[in-house]
């Protein structure tokens, strides 16, 4: 209980962190939402100024940052300069796809990796043991966005299997056949997540395995007869999962980055493409809203891992 305690203070410090730091580094990013306007003859410097002073942008920067962490508690993340929609609302009407996108791959990754990783250590120097790890360095070194492309173009241009871009071919809005459509959608991007992600997993699985496959405790299961599948339960899982579930805690952060190219890819209309947008034009509620939440689940997900980890390993609650 102290360290979930422990846990939920360390996450609050560092949203407030995370909070500064974004704040000061996006309003000290050149140009401005009202760059464009005011390069405008029609414009009026009046106008611009009653602009500035609806969104609390006249006001000096501590004043802003206050006023959006008190507005941030009741959840409200502002107004987006650009839609004049509610941000949360914003948020909240992308943020599925991109969990149902991450937290797909993420399990996919985690399973696939674990079974190429430990069947590569235990056929070592075997041909299996090379093709896998052919496999993982192919992954390793592959950029999302050139593997993104190379998927496009040969499952959607040449085989016409998969859609382009997009969420969604079926209307109206409702019913299986429309979800249906979606996850056909999904395939895509997903695929190239999970191919992207297994490369230094599985390489790291191998390792570890393989350091099991030597130990001496290993060895004295040898010695009792033990078949390979309770070598493999009582041995081998249990020695691997501490280790991976933190390695896959942290790359959460890499998951939910890289959403950001492959939605802007595919013309998927998440969190990533969001974010992606209102960079590009300045939308400071947007980005604001955004970087906190995924700083949120990021940090969710680490403190989810590590209570996985005492799950798994009780003896570090004596810690």
């Amino acid at each position: 209980m102290n360290k979930l305690i422990k846990k939920i203070f360390y996450i609050l410090f560092m949203l407030i962190l995370i909070s500064i730091i974004s704040f000061l580094a996006i309003h000290a990013a050149p140009n401005s939402f009202f760059a464009a306007g005011e390069l405008n003859p029609n414009m009026t410097e009046e106008a611009i100024a009653a602009l500035k002073a609806v969104y609390g942008l006249d006001k000096p920067l501590f004043e802003q940052y206050v006023d959006w962490v008190i507005n941030i508690f009741s959840l409200n993340f502002g107004i987006s300069f650009v839609s004049g929609q509610d941000v949360s609302t914003e948020i909240l009407k992308r943020l599925p796809v991109t969990l149902i996108m991450n937290i797909t791959a993420l399990v996919a990754v985690f399973v696939i990796s674990l079974y190429l990783g430990i069947k590569a250590a235990l056929n070592y120097e075997k041909k299996s043991d090379y093709l896998i790890r052919q496999i993982s360095l192919i992954s390793f070194s592959m950029p999302s966005f050139y593997l993104a492309l190379l998927f496009i173009i040969f499952f959607s241009l040449v085989l016409g299997i998969f859609p382009i871009s997009g969420l969604h071919s079926v209307e109206p809005k409702e019913g299986f056949l429309y979800y249906l459509d979606m996850a056909w959608h999904l395939v895509l991007p997903i695929g190239v997540m999970i191919f992207v992600g297994l490369g230094s997993m599985i390489i790291y699985i191998r390792s570890l395995t393989l350091e099991i496959l030597k130990s001496d405790y290993y060895y004295f299961a040898l010695s009792r007869g033990l078949n390979k599948k309770e070598l493999l339960r009582y041995y081998i899982l249990p020695n691997l999962l501490p280790p991976i579930v933190t390695l896959l805690g942290l790359s959460l952060p890499g998951l939910i980055g890289g959403s950001v190219i492959l939605e802007s890819i595919f013309g998927i209309e998440g969190m990533g493409q969001l974010f992606y947008m209102s960079a590009l034009s300045r939308d400071y509620p947007i980005i604001m809203g955004t970087l906190m939440i995924t700083a949120f689940l990021t940090l969710l997900g680490n403190m989810i891992a590590d209570l996985i980890l005492l799950k798994l390993n009780p003896y570090m609650t004596r810690q």
